[in-house]
């Protein structure tokens, strides 16, 4: 991605959080890292990519990566996952928005932040028109 800044990893907070979970008489942690929400797992096996590694907890085959995108020139689109080729496509269209990448294990229900970055070609744009969706309908 041609516009990527302002990266942040969480690798450091990932390997204490591993290491943590790995003590013998660890202690209890505020929130469990193996607590994915049902909502997120499901997420991650129909939109989800290969991590391309195994799970650090379980060695489970199944790690997936899911990419959510944040912004107010997004819109209503803001808060949806996105496909690396379709970041590639919304780096253009929009001035900035920032993406928050996730790994999930749908095995054990490991779920963890590992990056956070900034998208976009860096011009201020109104946000698209609102289009009415089944929420919008149904609630």
């Amino acid at each position: 991605m041609q516009t990527q800044r302002q990266v942040m990893s969480y690798a450091l907070q990932r390997r204490a959080t591993l290491e943590a979970m790995r003590r013998p008489t660890r202690p209890m942690m505020e929130s469990d890292p193996c607590d994915a929400d049902p909502l997120l797992i499901r997420s991650a096996l129909h939109h989800g990519w290969p991590a391309g590694q195994e799970c650090p907890v379980c060695a489970g085959e199944h790690l997936t990566l899911l990419a959510y995108v944040f912004g107010d020139q997004l819109g209503q689109y803001s808060g949806r996952i996105r496909q690396p080729s379709e970041l590639e496509e919304m780096e253009q269209q929009f001035g900035e928005f920032k993406v928050y990448e996730v790994e999930v294990c749908p095995d054990c229900g490991w779920n963890f932040m590992i990056l956070s970055y900034l998208l976009g070609d860096g011009r201020k744009r109104r946000p698209p028109r609102h289009e009415q969706t089944v929420e919008d309908i149904y609630g």
